[in-house]
């Protein structure tokens, strides 16, 4: 007959049981945090372009927040979740089949830069939710999936011109461009401002307005941000060169400066005391008379320079000739 098993078996036996089970769990999120890379579609931006796109979409964020707050008199906060690259159709496929969506054109001061399309759009809840505010209610939001009516479409038309404008502000330490709103599209399937296959750079912003949280996305062809981002690394380094160029530049004339400025003759003075006496008592001084002064002895001399002190010294001898050691220099602001 087999030995039974002792209760500190057992339960070292159950205890292997879950360390087994944790391990596996811990195996399947490092598996999960593994990210495939297609290499069908390679990405076409670095991290670090993605990161210069947010900082733009999150200073386009704040603008955004604050106009819709203004016109509404609700409290809202906008703020950038996410940024990435996908394809348009993946985009598009998300999306229901009416939705409020604005297409911006946007021209460049740069000639070498050719217009670009950037699309806005609302999800359905925020969307309702402004046209319930604007038209004088409280600003619920609902969940409709119906066309557009002329006065929605209207109300919401305003609002997009609002924000084309805000592009301007937001990529104004990057580019000079010109945005404008070049017309409004209500159902997602029929809009042609970007062909299917084509690479995006899709920004996902969460707006939260009277308690409710929605999405608004905004999307530009990466060819197009791919030539933005180019034109910034091009005037960038010629920034740097002229900066570079401009400084040694400035060390010459200050070199040159400094040459001129030490063949410069000035008058040095050291003054063992001053003291005020009238003039009747000048008038009155004779030979071996002596005047007293209002300082110790051991105190320090002040060596000015053109009349402006600038060192404390110590008299003294030196080689048989009357000297001064200088002591410590004075703080001047001038």
């Amino acid at each position: 007959m087999a030995d039974a098993l002792s209760q500190h078996q057992i339960d070292a036996l159950f205890e292997s049981l879950n360390n087994s089970e944790e391990e596996e769990n811990d195996d399947v999120k490092k598996e999960k945090r593994i990210k495939n890379y297609n290499f069908k579609m390679p990405q076409k931006f670095t991290k670090e372009d993605l990161k210069l796109i947010r900082d733009i979409y999150e200073q386009y964020s704040r603008l955004v927040a604050s106009y819709i707050t203004g016109i509404t008199r609700l409290y809202c906060h906008v703020k950038v979740i996410n940024v990435e690259e996908q394809k348009y159709f993946e985009f598009n496929n998300t999306l229901e089949d009416y939705v409020m969506m604005g297409v911006v054109g946007l021209s460049f001061e740069n000639m070498d830069i050719m217009d670009a399309e950037c699309t806005i759009q609302f999800s359905n809840a925020i969307t309702f939710s402004l046209i319930d505010r604007l038209m004088g209610g409280p600003g619920n939001a609902f969940e409709i999936s119906r066309d557009f009516t002329e006065i929605e479409v209207s109300v919401i038309k305003t609002i997009f011109e609002k924000m084309s404008l805000f592009f301007q502000e937001a990529w104004s330490g990057y580019i000079e461009m010109n945005p404008s709103l070049l017309r409004i599209e209500t159902n997602a399937r029929l809009t042609k401002s970007v062909a299917p296959d084509e690479v995006i750079v899709l920004a996902t912003l969460e707006i939260e307005l009277n308690k409710r949280k929605s999405i608004i996305t905004l999307s530009m062809p990466a060819i197009n941000m791919e030539e933005i981002l180019t034109h910034f690394s091009g005037r960038y380094t010629s920034e740097m060169s002229r900066r570079n160029v401009d400084e040694d530049r400035r060390q010459e004339q200050r070199s040159s400066i400094m040459k001129g400025v030490k063949n410069s003759t000035l008058k040095m003075s050291t003054v063992l005391a001053e003291t005020q006496i009238d003039l009747s008592d000048i008038l009155s001084l004779r030979v071996n008379d002596i005047i007293p002064l209002d300082v110790p002895i051991t105190q320090n001399a002040m060596v000015k320079i053109n009349n402006v002190q600038w060192f404390t010294a110590k008299p003294g001898i030196s080689n048989n000739k009357k000297a001064i050691k200088i002591i410590d220099i004075c703080n001047n602001e001038r």
